[in-house]
């Protein structure tokens, strides 16, 4: 069955139909464009075709979120980013630790802190970016850093690259990255050595911690390209003693929080982080810490779900196998009959090959179609007809997308 860019009438669409259904996984154009067409932005009653060209910018702005979702916000510094910010810093002699919340495989933060005494720890949502990172580190937690738990002030250094998006609790609504950082900057002892990379524009959001929780915080803007896709940021920072806090004053966390504030106006005049540092944070030693997870075991869960009697009797249910009808019909089916089976789903599928590649999915809907009559006394009359009609959506392997009822 083909399609052409404009509207055409479809005729002998049944023999053109193969009726054994193979299953290919979808393209990231094909799950675009299908989306669309449960959404309901493309226009029926005709038959509706858009360009990749036109659709590419509206695409990506509708599921570039869902894309951050699918791979867990993960966004990697650059290595040549990492080498830099490796040059801010001044390492002991003595060991210490240090802990990157959203590790990822690892490699960024070694490049940190390579060729020092460090106690690397980590914590990653993703098992395989988890397993990634493993060797390289002193302790992986493979899960939620919000439901990991480690006792105050056991950190030198704390390297973060949060993910970028909103966290949801009750009708609240906080971005993750301001998340992260209240659950973490505790961990880091007095003296200890923050390093946070995030968009400009989420300073704000971070504004108050920063301001009574560090000194000498330095804002560097990160110049790499990928870096300059997201407007990131690094903020530098020394978390304050205990006495520091208490003699800060108001005016000073004010004046701190409102430079955080215009990061994101002020972006384009930041300094660039340069490949050497004449000013280096120095990171202070500290002892071995415990990192204690205490989030549900999903990947396990996982596992054992299948072989649980409950999942059974619910997947009868919930998923049960499909019908798969093979075969040619005895006889030619008849207008009625092939409505039937098109619209009861029983010839949706994967059909064609090469760009014609196509999805094709049935469905029967309600039409209400307007009559006026006027009568010899001038009345005029608005009669109402309704008639089911059968509608084909169609997604191309290209991304293009129609409807044709």
């Amino acid at each position: 069955m083909l399609l052409g860019p404009r509207e055409e009438e479809v005729r002998g669409v049944v023999p053109a139909l193969r009726f054994d259904v193979e299953a290919i996984p979808f393209s990231r154009a094909v799950r675009d464009a299908d989306r669309q067409i449960r959404n309901g932005s493309i226009q029926w009653h005709s038959l509706h075709v858009s360009s990749r060209t036109q659709q590419s910018n509206e695409r990506s702005f509708r599921v570039s979120r869902l894309n951050a979702k699918v791979r867990c916000n993960y966004y990697p510094l650059p290595a040549r980013e990492a080498e830099r910010i490796r040059n801010l810093l001044r390492f002991p002699a003595e060991q210490f630790s240090a802990l990157d919340p959203c590790v990822g495989d690892g490699a960024a933060f070694a490049a940190i802190t390579r060729d020092s005494g460090a106690r690397r720890y980590g914590i990653e949502l993703d098992a395989y970016r988890a397993e990634q990172a493993g060797p390289a580190l002193t302790k992986i937690v493979q899960g939620n850093c919000l439901e990991t738990h480690c006792a105050v002030e056991s950190f030198s250094l704390c390297f973060c690259n949060p993910p970028y998006d909103w966290a949801l609790a009750g009708n609240a609504r906080e971005r993750l990255e301001a998340v992260f950082l209240n659950h973490i900057f505790r961990w880091l002892i007095p003296g200890g050595v923050l390093l946070l990379v995030i968009p400009a524009e989420r300073a704000t959001d971070c504004g108050q911690i920063l301001a009574s929780y560090f000194k000498r915080a330095r804002v560097f803007r990160l110049s790499h390209s990928e870096s300059v896709r997201y407007r990131q940021v690094l903020i530098a920072g020394v978390r304050r003693t205990r006495r520091e806090r208490e003699q800060l004053r108001d005016r000073e966390i004010s004046e701190g929080r409102y430079h955080f504030t215009t990061l994101g106006r002020e972006y384009e005049r930041l300094p660039e982080l340069a490949d050497s540092c004449d000013d280096p944070y120095l990171v202070p030693t500290s002892g071995p810490a415990a990192l204690t997870f205490k989030g549900l075991p999903l990947d396990e869960l996982e596992d054992l779900v299948a072989n649980s009697p409950a999942y059974r009797q619910s997947t009868r249910i919930l998923a049960p196998e499909p019908t798969v009808i093979g075969g040619r019909p005895l006889t030619p089916l008849h207008a009625g009959q092939v409505g039937l089976v098109a619209c009861s789903g029983l010839i949706n599928g994967i059909f064609g090959s090469g760009e014609e590649r196509h999805i094709a999915a049935w469905k029967s809907k309600k039409v209400t179609t307007k009559l006026t009559e006027e009568e010899e006394d001038g009345t005029t009359v608005i009669r109402e007809r309704e008639r089911f009609v059968q509608e084909l959506s169609v997604v191309f392997a290209t991304g293009e997308t129609g409807t044709l009822e």
